[in-house]
C-alpha cells in the first residue's frame, strides 16, 4: 500500500485479533494509532513494531467499560496528534452459552464490553470529532448482528445492539461523522478462548476450522476510512467464503 493514510486511529481491544491486525495494516500506511487494550505488554509489544517500521503508535492501557479511561484515550490522541480521525470500536467478549443456563455473569460481561464498551468510545470520542467538522466511527459487529444462532442469543442480542446504534449516530448526523459497521463470520481471533460451556465449545469447532486470518477484517477497515469524504461505507459482511451462516 502506498503511504497515504495521513489519520489518527484509536483502535479499542488492539492487542490481539482484528484490532493488532488493524493496528500493523493501518500503521503501514501512514496512520497514526492510539492503540488500547487491557494488556499493555501486548500492546508495548505492538508499538514497538510499529515505530520499528518507521512508523507512529501509542499504547494506552485501558477498560472499555469505564467511560474515563475511553475519554483518557481521545484526550491521549488528541493531545499527541492534534486530532482524531477514526475510532475503532473493536474490542469484544463472546462467552457463549443456552439462555436457560442462567450465566448471569457472563451476560453482563457481554452487555458490559460489547455495547457499553461501544457507547463509552463513542461518547469520548464523538465531541472531538464535531469540534473539528469530521471523524469515522467503525464499530465491529458480527455476522451475529444478523442472524441469531442457538446458544448465542445474549451475544447475538448485543452485536444487533451495536448495529443499531452506529445506524442511530448515521441518521443524527449532518454527514459529517461517518459510521462503518462491520460484521465479520469466522475469524482466528481468541474470541472462542471466552466459551466456558463444553458443549458449546465444542459446537463452535466447525467454524474454528474455517476460520480465516484478522487481516480480512483489517482490509475491510481499511477500504471503510479511505474512502473520498462523501462516501460512507455503512455496512460491510466478511467472512469465510465456506461459511453459510
Amino acid at each position: 500500500m502506498d503511504k497515504k493514510l495521513n489519520q489518527v486511529v484509536v483502535i479499542t481491544g488492539a492487542s490481539s485479533g482484528i484490532g493488532e491486525a488493524t493496528a500493523r495494516m493501518l500503521a503501514k500506511d501512514d496512520a497514526k494509532i492510539i492503540a488500547v487494550a487491557r494488556r499493555k505488554s501486548r500492546l508495548d509489544k505492538l508499538v514497538s513494531d510499529i515505530e520499528a517500521v518507521g512508523s507512529q503508535a501509542v499504547a494506552v492501557e485501558a477498560d472499555v467499560t469505564r467511560y474515563q479511561d475511553m475519554l483518557r484515550a481521545a484526550e491521549i490522541a488528541k493531545d499527541t496528534y492534534g486530532r482524531l480521525d477514526v475510532w475503532v470500536n473493536n474490542a469484544g467478549v463472546m462467552p457463549l452459552s443456552p439462555v436457560e443456563m442462567n450465566r448471569i455473569e457472563e451476560w453482563n460481561w457481554m452487555v458490559d464490553v460489547n455495547i457499553k464498551g461501544v457507547l463509552n468510545g463513542v461518547a469520548a470520542a464523538q465531541p472531538i470529532m464535531r469540534a473539528q467538522g469530521a471523524g469515522q466511527f467503525v464499530n465491529v459487529s458480527s455476522i451475529a448482528g444478523h442472524v441469531v444462532f442457538p446458544g448465542a442469543a445474549v451475544y447475538c442480542a448485543t452485536k444487533f445492539a451495536v448495529r443499531a446504534f452506529g445506524e442511530g449516530i448515521r441518521m443524527e448526523s449532518d454527514g459529517s461523522i461517518r459510521v462503518t459497521n462491520i460484521s465479520p463470520g469466522a475469524i482466528k481471533t481468541e474470541l472462542t478462548d471466552h466459551i466456558a460451556v463444553p458443549e458449546v465449545k465444542e459446537g463452535v469447532k466447525p467454524f474454528i476450522d474455517i476460520a480465516i486470518d484478522a487481516d480480512a477484517v483489517a482490509r475491510a477497515i481499511h477500504f471503510a476510512i479511505t474512502q473520498p469524504v462523501d462516501v460512507d461505507v455503512n455496512e460491510i459482511i466478511i467472512r469465510p467464503s465456506k461459511q453459510d451462516l
